[in-house]
């Protein structure tokens, strides 16, 4: 892709003031997505998915919140605009889907006019009629059965997955340039979460549409990204496209990941390996690698040094990671644990000393 990208975010770091301490839920991440890209950021629950994306959106501002770096949209940084100019992007040029559709949506307000107040609010001129219109429309998008009857509904007549689809139309209905996908069809079933990845899927393709994907199952992100960042500790510790991160992973924690899932390809009595011992405080960061708690190959160095993110290798520049180890150590002790090795046997293979990790 040529030209400038549609979004650049540079060094974002996201600070709460807490009675307890200053959590560090983003801590310094970069990355920028073309028009017509899906980028994926995975990673487990507190990583910094969310709040990094709901800073772009001007949702995270506040009183006891510090926001650092540069968002750039479309030239304007973001973190700069006055308050109604971003309102005026938030909802128009970039959208979001949440998480819990039922505190997203408001109780007292049928489907219908919370639809038609976002077109309206976004479209110059359009009346109200042209808006319920664009309402129903959007609402059979997103497979909303008899959307015509179930526009004057309220958000309690519809079950849960039905709320999240509410939300999806709601966030497509002005044909945004940015959509925030934020674990947009954890609350669907099977057949309906295909349904909705190959909606947005084809408008990212028709409309030249960016996502932003944050989700924790790299199934979906497989299936739809062009570029995947892995989160952990408020930081990006690995980025690359999807062939490579699933081929070639780099950094032990996408490792853990990826053997924490299920595969067709594996012995249906093979155990899934979760990532050993627990996410680490966010006010009480490790020194050195934040990950060092929790990876099997640590060494003291790591304890101390706080690793760049880097490429990979010479000539590998679009494949970046935050690791200490060797190039050729990572490939071996990966080669070794897709074969089915334990961590001390990937180890013993790679000649790299194995640590305990406590649960």
């Amino acid at each position: 892709m040529t030209g400038e990208p549609l979004l650049s975010v540079e060094d974002l770091a996201v600070r709460f003031d807490t009675e307890d301490g200053v959590v560090h839920a983003v801590d310094g991440i970069s990355y920028t997505v073309d028009r017509g890209q899906v980028l994926g950021l995975v990673g487990e629950s507190g990583s910094g998915k969310s709040v990094s994306s709901m800073s772009l959106m001007g949702l995270t501002a506040g009183r006891r919140t510090t926001i650092e770096g540069r968002v750039m949209f479309e030239g304007r940084d973001l973190l700069t605009l006055p308050g109604s100019e971003v309102r005026a992007i938030r909802g128009g040029a970039i959208s979001m889907i949440f998480q819990d559709p039922l505190s997203s949506l408001h109780p007292f307000y049928t489907i219908g006019r919370q639809l038609i107040e976002g077109v309206r609010a976004h479209q110059d001129g359009v009346s109200k009629k042209a808006a319920r219109e664009r309402a129903i429309e959007m609402l059979g998008l997103v497979g909303i059965p008899d959307p015509r009857g179930r526009v004057d509904a309220y958000p309690h007549e519809f079950s849960g997955g039905m709320r999240q689809r509410v939300m999806i139309a709601m966030a497509l209905v002005n044909e945004p340039k940015l959509l925030i996908a934020d674990e947009p069809t954890t609350a669907l079933d099977v057949t309906v979460q295909a349904q909705i990845l190959a909606l947005i899927k084809r408008l990212n393709e028709e409309l030249d549409m960016a996502v932003i994907l944050i989700t924790h199952d790299l199934g979906v992100v497989a299936e739809i990204a062009d570029e995947v960042a892995v989160m952990y500790a408020g930081r990006i510790v690995e980025q690359a496209k999807p062939e490579a991160l699933f081929e070639a992973p780099e950094h032990p924690y996408t490792w853990g990941l990826l053997r924490s899932i299920p595969r067709l390809d594996t012995p249906r009595d093979q155990e899934l390996v979760p990532v050993a011992g627990r996410p680490p405080s966010l006010i009480n960061r490790p020194s050195g690698c934040h990950f060092h708690t929790r990876c099997p190959y640590v060494r003291e160095a790591h304890r101390r040094i706080d690793p760049p993110l880097e490429p990979v290798a010479l000539g590998q520049e679009d494949h970046v990671v935050r690791c200490l180890l060797p190039h050729e150590t990572r490939l071996e002790l990966w080669r070794s644990l897709e074969s089915g090795a334990d961590a001390a046997a990937a180890g013993r293979a790679a000649g790299t000393e194995v640590t305990e990790i406590k649960a």
